[in-house]
């Protein structure tokens, strides 16, 4: 198994265990390509869910640049929601598994198509 097969396999796990979801893992292969190589740097592989900075960058890049969402407050209320899913108290909070549980909330998985 692959690195990336290995990094699917712990986002699906942490959907699943912190998250109580049931990864559809043809999509969450596809969000965790979508983010490239930065899933393989321990920084950029997670969110940081306590810098504003941080939440407003995962708003412009990808909620407006690749899901094509227009700004607005729900933008933020969302990714709010999916921080708290994650669990506030959760330190590693995966860049891929946040970008799948918003594109799952807004219904964007076409976006992936």
């Amino acid at each position: 198994m692959g690195k990336r097969e290995e990094l699917i396999a712990k986002y699906a796990d942490d959907l699943k265990t912190k998250c109580g979801m049931t990864p559809d893992m043809d999509l969450l292969t596809k969000v965790t390509i979508g983010c490239g190589p930065a899933i393989y740097n321990a920084d950029s592989s997670t969110v940081a869910a306590s810098s504003d900075s941080e939440l407003e960058t995962v708003k412009n890049n990808f909620l407006i640049k690749k899901l094509g969402l227009k700004d607005g407050p729900e933008l933020m209320d969302a990714i709010n929601a999916v921080i708290e899913t994650y669990g506030k108290s959760e330190r590693n909070k995966y860049r891929a598994v946040v970008y799948y549980m918003l594109v799952k909330h807004f219904g964007k998985e076409g976006a992936y198509a």
